[in-house]
Parts: C-alpha cells; sequence; structure tokens
C-alpha cells in the first residue's frame, strides 16, 4: 500500500540505450562528439584536434575562448554561412538548439544537450539553428569555438533573438535548474 504520492508521479522514462546512446531526437547537421580524456596522478589530457575523421570535416580556420557566467546565459544566436564548433574546456552548459531550416528534415525540432569536461565536450551547429547557453553550474564555464569562418567585423554573420523569443518554441525557462 502506498500513498497518494505515487499515483501523482511519472513514470521514469529512458534517456539512453542500454550502451548509452542517447535516445532524444538530433538535429539534422548537428554533431556531437565526446573526446579522449586521458587522467594520471599528473592531471588531465583531453584532445580537441587531431585532423582527422569526419568530426573535422571543414578546416579550422579561426578560434576564440568565451565563457559564461554562473546562472547566465548566451543566445539565441545563429549563423547565415558558418557552422559553430564548441569544445568546453571547464563548467557545464546546458545548450539549447533549435532547427530553423525550412528545408531540413529535422526542422522545427529542438534539441537540449549538456556540454560537460564529465562527458560531451564538443559540439557542431551548422548555419541556421539556433543556440543557447546556459551555465548550470556555479563557476564560469570556458570553451573555444572554431567556426568554419572567420568573423567579418564589417558584415557579421550572426542573428540575436532574446531568450524567451516566441519565435523560438522552446520553454527554456522549464529546463533551467533551481539556483
Amino acid at each position: 500500500m502506498t500513498d497518494a504520492s505515487l499515483s501523482a508521479s511519472a513514470k521514469d522514462v529512458a534517456t539512453v540505450t542500454p550502451d548509452g546512446r542517447p535516445l532524444a531526437t538530433t538535429i539534422h547537421g548537428v554533431k556531437v562528439r565526446t573526446t579522449p580524456h586521458h587522467v594520471d596522478h599528473r592531471g588531465t589530457v583531453f584532445e580537441m584536434y587531431e585532423g582527422v575523421g569526419d568530426y573535422w570535416d571543414e578546416p579550422v580556420v579561426y578560434a576564440y575562448q568565451f565563457s559564461v557566467r554562473p546562472r547566465q546565459m548566451k543566445g539565441w544566436g545563429l549563423h547565415e554561412r558558418k557552422s559553430d564548433r564548441y569544445t568546453i574546456i571547464s563548467g557545464e552548459v546546458l545548450l539549447f538548439l533549435y532547427d530553423a531550416r525550412v528545408d531540413s528534415p529535422t526542422h522545427g525540432v529542438s534539441m537540449k544537450l549538456v556540454l560537460s569536461d564529465r562527458g560531451v565536450r564538443q559540439v557542431t551547429m551548422p548555419p541556421f539553428v539556433w543556440h543557447l547557453s546556459v551555465n548550470v553550474g556555479d563557476v564560469d564555464a570556458h570553451l573555444v569555438n572554431f567556426p568554419t569562418e572567420v568573423y567579418h567585423h564589417d558584415a557579421p554573420d550572426r542573428r540575436l533573438l532574446p531568450w524567451d523569443s516566441p519565435e523560438i518554441p522552446v520553454d527554456v525557462r522549464a529546463h533551467l535548474p533551481v539556483f
């Protein structure tokens, strides 16, 4: 016999396969990568770029580091020509994505991804995929971006919307941790 809490509860839903692959819908063209991470008594090393393989299918032409302060967010943003390729260095970021490409097989699909030094470290976001980064930790999150084009100061390739924009059907607030 149980009390009313059992009937009010929701049954857990699997989020990964038995071998650890995510069950969530992914956006066409978004690539996610967990990099090799080596740990020993002296410290750690993780590989960011090895120049071969299908993850780095376009050359590295530009790189910059950025941070997101604790309990802060950056986005929504997208690019019209280039892809962003994020690598998280430290911290934990909840990354929201939304596919705005009308010709995409996943048009209108959204996805949520956690970038962390303990899991998924890299993600590629193709042009016209909106993204928003939320630092869910209590220290600055540090990331490196390897976009597929250099930043053009005279003609920026970036579009912006507020984090709570009604044009993107993602309720970011519903996924935010309680701070």
